[in-house]
């Protein structure tokens, strides 16, 4: 099973950010809580559980919906790092070897 890198850190709990959400929203459960975020309960469940990361996405629609900042949000999980990288092989155009397979070139 693969875990996100910032689930390593100690700080990291997901489960106080929708504790928090659940509440400022006066919401009775997760259920509840995948229902504003328009998320299916599963990505609920697997947040809590660690099994997902709080992605961007869902990062924004917190804020859409809480009126909390991004800043806020990130706080109240536990990720405290002040810069994000984004590794380079994102960027990078694939080989033309491995993009192209047979027949590519003639």
């Amino acid at each position: 099973m693969a875990h996100h890198a910032l689930s390593s850190q100690e700080s990291y709990n997901p489960n106080h950010l929708l504790d928090i959400l659940l509440g400022k929203m006066q919401l009775k459960n997760d259920a509840a809580l995948s229902r504003m975020l328009e998320v299916a309960p599963p990505v609920i469940s697997k947040i809590r559980h660690h099994r997902l990361p709080v992605g961007a996405s869902l990062l924004i629609r917190m804020h859409e919906v809480s009126d909390l900042s991004i800043r806020d949000l990130r706080y109240l999980m536990g990720d405290r790092r002040a810069k994000f990288r984004i590794s380079d092989k994102q960027f990078k155009p694939k080989d033309k070897d491995s993009a192209g397979g047979a027949g590519a070139e003639q």
